[in-house]
């Protein structure tokens, strides 16, 4: 047998009249359908499928409008030729309808190609071509044919629909067809159903668009199965039903019916006067476009000051600070920086010291610096009223980290570094750029010198060590930062901003550098923990008093270390007791909100229960300059002393309550009372 010659598709039946085509339609609707059904591929789904072979089967008309030609005589003749007494009147109106070329003889379909009709055989060929069509999986590289596509119509809502079940027999002809392709079903369902000869077959996939004929008919399988393909279980028009999934459509119901009632909310409220339920006087209505807010959040609009701006500005603080880093100019990255600052979503961690309030800018921010730290990308900006650090990873933008520090009121003493990124326990800061020199010095260490540090092109330091990051108090690094005249020391106290360290009495700090001080801080510097992410500002220590011992065992120090904080309120109070060979100051008392060591309050009174060698407990006690005497009652302790030290026999555990009278006549308690 030889194969139609595929490189050009063969003749397609003569197109027919569109009555002519209908009445094929209507009068095999089942056959067509069947058809459609068999050849649409099976990973559809019975449902899809039935709705889709209907479809294509009702599209299957040829294209233009009803013939109006069949009317007085020449309809009638038609009509009586059809009954075979008039066929010569017949046939001269078929020639007249179809061109002058004889109408073929209305034949049943399957009757092996010879005399079918015209209009059959144009509309099986037209749903043979849309269901091989509608097999070809979707692409981007080619526009969808309309049979690809989802039918408009006919529409089941509610309802599951698909043929009768059959026995196995059936089954393992579905299954077996399922294997095949669509060139191959079709084969098999114009051998099987239609009745047709080999060389027909082979013509009419030719026809329908099939690139190899043979092959499809070649794997079209055993004709002794053909008979199933009638069996009710293939028949798209005789359908069992059941309900869709009715748990989701309730979900979709419910969820369609609260759509439409937030819908129809909105809609009242932008229909009411002034946008909503009242007026909002000269607020802009809501959701509307803010010029200010939008300029905020522009990376062009960001304020980058000139590198030299902070020699020759009256004020010296962050707001001199030129923008650094070697990703300043990464737009992408800044709109995300400050996208997330106006919006944080739900993968943004964020943190805020206390007393930061967290929002938006109220306009444009500084940039202080952009650009990449260890494994992260690291973008500061500055307000006005505080520092935000924005952080991503190197790779991928889908979590972030947002973190809020408050520094209003800062000057050249306090915008003196920030915090960049901590990793492994180690810190790395941005320091300001009038730092001329750079060292890391242990606290507890205050004979050795400082080590220096080499800082980047940028002014970002390499990374030191955290102070104690294991816990345990062995060593407490700061940084001493050399420039405009002075050395100033900072440390970290798990902020954006490091706190400055100073000493001196109140109204009279001055930065800790020198032999004394340093060694003063060498004992407290292990109690800094507790006023550890604060939002301490600086942290001054006072060396207030020194006591004589009793029973001659050497002079005590009494200090007391004050950290303020940004907000400028919640300050926190210390006073420590430090004996002689000791290694640390013991806490003898702590307040917090108390102006006590402040410029404010520039007095403390402290006490503590000391043990001497010999084994005798003793009530001890100091205060400040401003005191005249003090007292002591309680626990088994009473008396009194002029000055401001006191040192009274006392029993172990007393619980000694102390007070004392200024210089002026004014009782004062002790701290923490």
């Amino acid at each position: 047998m030889t194969a139609p010659d595929t490189a050009t598709r063969p003749p397609s039946p003569a197109t027919p009249d569109v009555e002519q085509a209908e009445a094929a339609i209507v009068e095999h609707y089942p056959r067509l359908v069947r058809l459609a059904y068999l050849v649409l591929p099976p990973s559809l789904g019975r449902h899809r499928r039935v709705l889709t072979a209907h479809s294509l089967a009702q599209r299957a008309l040829p294209g233009g409008r009803r013939s109006g030609g069949r009317t007085g005589s020449t309809g009638k003749a038609g009509r009586t030729g059809k009954a075979g007494s008039t066929g010569k009147a017949g046939r001269s109106a078929s020639r007249a309808r179809h061109g002058g070329l004889p109408g073929p003889r209305r034949d049943r379909p399957g009757s092996g190609g010879r005399g079918v009709d015209a209009g059959y055989a144009y509309v099986r060929l037209q749903v043979l071509r849309s269901a091989l069509e509608a097999g070809v999986p979707l692409t981007f590289r080619a526009l969808p044919r309309r049979s690809q596509l989802p039918a408009p119509l006919p529409r089941v809502w509610g309802l599951r629909l698909f043929p009768r079940s059959g026995g196995a027999e059936e089954l393992a002809l579905d299954q077996w067809l399922a294997t095949l392709d669509g060139p191959g079903r079709a084969a098999c369902v114009l051998r099987a159903l239609e009745r047709l000869p080999e060389p027909e077959v082979l013509r009419v996939l030719a026809a329908a668009g099939v690139a190899d004929p043979e092959a499809a008919v070649a794997g079209s399988g055993d004709p002794d199965h053909d008979r199933l393909f009638a069996s009710p279980e293939f028949d798209p028009c005789v359908l069992q039903a059941r309900p869709t999934d009715l748990l989701r459509r309730r979900r979709f119901g419910r969820a369609a019916l609260a759509a439409g009632a937030a819908l129809a909310v909105c809609g009242v409220l932008l229909a009411l006067p002034g946008g909503g339920w009242g007026a909002d006087g000269a607020a802009a209505p809501p959701y509307a476009r803010n010029a200010a807010v939008e300029q905020a959040m522009d990376p062009a609009k960001l304020i980058r000051v000139t590198p030299t701006l902070w020699q020759t500005s009256s004020r010296t603080g962050f707001s001199t600070w030129p923008a650094r880093g070697d990703r300043v100019g990464d737009t992408g990255l800044l709109r995300r920086a400050l996208a997330v600052w106006a919006r944080p979503g739900k993968s943004v961690v964020a943190s805020a010291t206390p007393g930061t309030p967290p929002g938006p800018p109220m306009g444009p921010p500084q940039l202080l610096f952009a650009g990449t730290v260890d494994q992260a990308v690291v973008v500061l900006l500055y307000d006005g009223l505080r520092v935000v650090r924005y952080a991503e990873p190197r790779t991928g933008t889908a979590v972030a980290a947002l973190d809020f520090a408050r520094t209003d009121g800062a000057s050249a003493e306090t915008a003196t570094a920030l915090v960049l990124s901590r990793v492994d326990g180690n810190v790395r800061y941005l320091v300001a750029p009038w730092a001329s020199g750079v060292g890391l010095r242990d606290l507890l260490k205050p004979g050795e010198a400082a080590v220096p540090l080499k800082l980047g092109p940028d002014g970002v330091t390499p990374p030191v060590p955290s102070p104690a990051p294991a816990g345990n108090c062995t060593g407490w690094n700061a940084l001493a930062l050399t420039g405009d005249g002075s050395t100033r020391l900072v440390t970290d106290l798990g902020e954006l901003t490091p706190a400055r360290l100073t000493s001196g009495a109140p109204g009279a700090e001055r930065d800790a550098a020198e032999g004394g001080e340093l060694g003063d801080w060498s004992r407290i510097a292990c109690l800094l923990p507790s006023v550890r992410s604060a939002g301490v500002r600086t942290v001054n220590a006072w060396t207030y008093a020194k006591q004589q011992l009793p029973e001659g065992e050497g002079t005590a120090t009494w200090l007391c270390t004050r950290a303020e904080t940004w907000a400028g309120v919640q300050d926190r109070v210390q006073a420590q007791f430090l004996v002689p060979g000791a290694p640390l100051a013991a806490q003898a008392a702590k307040a917090e909100g108390s102006p006590a060591c402040g410029p404010r309050e520039p007095r403390v009174l402290a006490g503590v229960l000391w043990k001497s060698k010999a084994g005798q407990w003793y009530a001890l006690a100091a205060g400040s300059a401003q005191f005249a005497s003090l007292s002591a009652s309680g626990g088994g302790v009473n008396g009194s002393a002029t000055g401001n030290r006191l040192a009274l026999k006392a029993p172990a555990g007393a619980q000694v309550e102390l007070s004392g009278k200024l210089t002026d006549g004014t009782k004062a308690g002790a701290l923490g009372r």
